[in-house]
């Protein structure tokens, strides 16, 4: 058996100072138990727990081992050191996880936890695509399923979209490239590349979470809380990144905030990343304009409790889909 990257379990005083600042005493009191055999079962199992951005504090800060954006998790699954991964998010990013560790046992919390962007795509389509527009290059959001992925000539996230899209450009010799499914990321990384003479092509998936942003939206928090900087995340429409002061994937905001220190900041994406900025940062207030995510918010403790203890929702894939899919999320990892 391997040793775990699991850390030790801090005191439950511990955990929940790091989230008292955004939970309250009484809400805490109904998931100290839940955390607690987390921890316990982490050590037993040998087991890590990776949690997006996205997850709500108690998992976030109280029982995470890795944190990070789509490109983060996708590089810490190919190094850990566990026999068993709970990837607290969605379900394409436990696919991932077990494409990087075909060795390992990947659960998922809530099976049902999807994807607006991946539910939008299938396989059948990027071949329809790839038949349109023959011999450009197809750049795939990691928002997809690995048949989706299985058809692509590499991955890309939303921060490092437009490193991946020039790269693959260069390697190929196309001057257009497709980038799918996501309309309003393409829409911003064209922009990007657009001085470099690449074209973007694209397919009109979006996400449910971020679609629902408007340049109003942002016009009336600045009203609302003078001095404000508001970062968007590029699944937003051009017009609404047009507005804020600068757009970048999660972890890019999560930097931002951190070496930039503003005093007010507004990030326009899903609702919990905020809550999980301002328990790091509590010098910074976080204005929450929020748009709730209904598939992150099926992961809970009490779910990934009991898949810890029962082994279920274990991610399985089609032997030929998960080779072509791996290809192009490694091929993402060198190019980015």
């Amino acid at each position: 058996m391997t040793v775990t990257t699991a850390r030790p379990m801090p005191s439950l005083e511990e955990l929940y100072a790091r989230v008292s600042s955004v939970i309250p005493p009484v809400e805490w009191a109904t998931m100290a138990d839940d955390v607690a055999a987390i921890w316990e079962l982490k050590a037993a199992k040998n087991a890590v727990v990776l949690a997006h951005n996205y997850m709500t504090p108690e998992i976030f800060h109280g029982v995470a081992d890795v944190v990070g954006d789509s490109l983060a998790l996708a590089r810490e699954a190919q190094s850990v050191d566990a026999d068993v991964i709970v990837l607290a998010g969605v379900h394409f990013m436990a696919e991932t996880a077990k494409l990087l560790n075909p060795g390992k046992t990947v659960l998922v919390p809530d099976p049902l936890a999807g994807c607006s962007l991946a539910d939008g795509i299938t396989a059948d389509d990027v071949r329809a695509l790839r038949a349109a527009h023959h011999g450009v290059p197809v750049v795939t959001y990691v928002n997809t399923s690995a048949a989706v992925k299985a058809e692509s000539d590499v991955c890309c996230t939303s921060g490092n979209a437009a490193r991946i899209v020039e790269n693959i450009a260069a390697a190929t010799g196309s001057r257009q490239v497709l980038l799918i499914p996501d309309q309003y990321l393409a829409a911003n990384i064209a922009a990007q590349v657009a001085p470099l003479g690449i074209e973007i092509l694209t397919y009109a998936g979006s996400c449910e979470v971020h679609e629902r942003f408007t340049p109003s939206d942002l016009r009336q928090i600045r009203a609302d809380h003078p001095g404000v900087q508001i970062l968007a995340h590029p699944e937003c429409p051009p017009e609404v990144v047009a507005e804020a002061d600068m757009a970048g994937s999660t972890a890019q905001m999560q930097s931002y905030v951190e070496q930039h220190r503003p005093r007010r900041v507004a990030l326009i994406t899903e609702c919990s990343m905020s809550d999980n900025i301002a328990a790091a940062n509590p010098d910074v207030e976080l204005i929450r304009p929020c748009n709730l995510c209904p598939h992150m918010k099926r992961n809970s403790l009490a779910k990934i409790r009991r898949v810890l203890q029962t082994g279920a929702n274990e991610i399985h894939l089609d032997p030929a889909t998960a080779d072509g899919a791996r290809r192009a999320v490694q091929r993402m990892l060198e190019l980015s």
